[in-house]
């Protein structure tokens, strides 16, 4: 029997799981990663320590689903789109403003370089059609531009600028062609301009006219779609590595959420118009194709062949969404009684939490709790569609008791707000030409219950949750099949391992409500600009 490996690095762990053929998880390994803030707005992590937790991950994944390692027949990677530097033999190059050698990545969430992106930004360049209008800081060519002026003697000492996922296929297998899903979607490459999609006179006009002088090879010279089988696999060094046979094929990467938006949307075969897919987790992301490019304004893309082969992305996101929610309810002062009373029950503190809210709302809907509770959640700013990291979260209607109840209700109050930000993100989408009213989604929220209900009666929208809640790995392994040559192409794998198993409708009955409420959300950006404009 054939099984395939998706490999998926987040933000915190490496996660490696074994797939069968029909798209069936054998086992899984979760490993953590470390990740350092040496000042405000920066996050720091080693490449090293990230091989090290990818192969903890797949030997676990291999061990739980007791299969010999010959049987793996394919792997598929995906990963944050955080920037790796390194020498051409490997050697770390460190990004770390202290100069610890081991911190070679700068993470997708560092925001070092807002300035660089608003100067980029203020620039007329073509190339910024396609990523909604605006650069952001967590992109890689204002991160380049910050490493170039304020690390100079480590920026010549580079050989590969790396993107994460490219950077761990490279480990794999010695071969240094980049992903065109992520040189498209963070790098400004042009996948639409076939061959030739560096884009020579953006990078001369941004200050980076020496990686085009270079011929672009330390940003990558060979482009290609994702799931194409890299060289000739794994190589003996790192399949002895991760406990896999060498030759292993291994396909071309996809960013984190991206593997999403390929392990979800091949379960159903209604328009892709009309769906929407939401992987979530430290931050969202909001993944829609169509066959012609859609200019969606604050929105990323049009991305030409980014995640579905032939078809164009668009992607919103939010830059913070599990960590705000963990942030509100862990940073409370109940936070610590809620920990205690979830451990004497033997439940999560979100499972204590929305037993709280059902018991609050005697036995009515736990939507209108809120009423008096509003939360602007651009916390670490805003992605989509407003584009602006520089904004703050807001919250409105605090009382002076901070216990259990008030807690659940915060609670309840951001989760409610981050279901207004993905609100926000569909009308943008919609005014384009999507008629988005179906939701496939993946990640830690899928597992909480409110989280679920609160996003389909906030949007209106019925959400489809996937028969693998683990839809980012199924999506990997789906790329690993491919270059496996276990199906013709992405779109044919997709459709044979991937199916929804249920789905939530949106409860009408608190339609007025949350359109209400979501009048207050818009109005607290409004407020909060207003705020600027009296201290300018």
């Amino acid at each position: 029997m054939k099984h395939f490996l998706g490999i998926d690095v987040g933000t915190g762990s490496a996660r490696a799981g074994l797939f069968d053929a029909d798209g069936r998880r054998m086992g899984m390994g979760v490993e953590p990663i470390e990740m350092w803030r040496p000042r405000s707005g920066y996050a720091q992590q080693s490449g090293n320590d990230i091989w090290r937790a990818v192969c903890v991950a797949t030997q676990s994944a291999l061990k739980e689903a007791g299969v010999e390692p010959r049987s793996v027949a394919g792997i598929g990677v995906d990963a944050t789109c955080s920037l790796v530097l390194v020498r051409a033999d490997g050697t770390p190059v460190s990004v770390d403003p202290d100069g610890d050698a081991q911190q070679n990545v700068v993470v997708w969430m560092d925001h070092r370089a807002t300035g660089e992106a608003e100067a980029i930004n203020a620039g007329d360049h073509e190339v910024l059609r396609y990523v909604g209008g605006r650069v952001s800081p967590e992109m890689q060519t204002p991160k380049l531009l910050w490493l170039k002026q304020n690390q100079p003697e480590r920026w010549a000492t580079v050989d590969h600028f790396f993107d994460l996922p490219d950077y761990l296929t490279w480990r794999c297998t010695g071969d240094a062609t980049r992903s065109l899903c992520s040189t498209v979607c963070k790098w400004t490459y042009l996948g639409h301009r076939a061959g030739d999609g560096w884009d020579q006179p953006y990078f001369e006009a941004i200050g980076l006219g020496d990686l085009a002088e270079e011929g672009f090879h330390r940003v990558g010279t060979r482009v290609r779609p994702m799931g194409e089988a890299l060289g000739a696999g794994l190589t003996v060094e790192a399949a002895g590595e991760l406990g896999l046979a060498p030759g292993t094929a291994v396909g071309v990467s996809i960013i984190d959420a991206h593997a999403g938006g390929v392990g979800l949307l091949g379960g159903d075969a209604a328009g892709f118009d009309r769906r929407l897919a939401l992987i979530g987790g430290t931050s969202s992301c909001h993944m829609a194709v169509s066959p012609e490019p859609r200019f969606v304004p604050g929105v990323w893309g049009p991305y030409h062949s980014a995640m579905i082969p032939g078809l164009w992305l668009n992607e919103g996101g939010q830059s913070a969404t599990g960590a705000l929610i963990d942030r509100v309810v862990f940073g409370h002062a109940a936070s610590a009684e809620a920990r205690e009373l979830a451990t004497q029950q033997g439940v999560s503190p979100y499972e204590l939490l929305n037993d709280r809210l059902a018991a609050l709302a005697q036995g009515a809907s736990i939507d209108e709790l809120t009423a008096d509770l509003h939360v602007d959640p651009d916390f670490h700013g805003n992605r989509s569609p407003h584009a602006d990291p520089s904004l703050h979260g807001t919250i409105a209607g605090l009382r002076l008791e901070q216990g259990l109840d008030e807690l659940a209700l915060l609670y309840l109050a951001t989760v409610q707000a981050v279901a207004y930000g993905t609100r926000h993100i569909i009308e943008a989408l919609n005014a384009q030409g999507y008629a988005i009213d179906t939701l496939a989604v993946c990640g830690g929220g899928t597992k909480n219950p409110v989280f679920l209900q609160q996003h389909a009666n906030a949007t209106g929208c019925t959400l489809q949750l996937a028969a693998e809640p683990e839809a980012v790995l199924l999506g990997s392994a789906i790329l690993g099949a491919v270059a496996a040559n276990e199906h013709p192409d992405l779109p044919a794998a997709m459709a044979h391992m991937s199916q929804i198993e249920h789905t939530i409708a949106p409860q009408t009955s608190t339609a007025d409500y949350h359109d209400r409420k979501y009048q207050v959300f818009h109005r607290m950006h409004h407020d909060q600009l207003a705020y600027r404009e009296l201290m300018a």
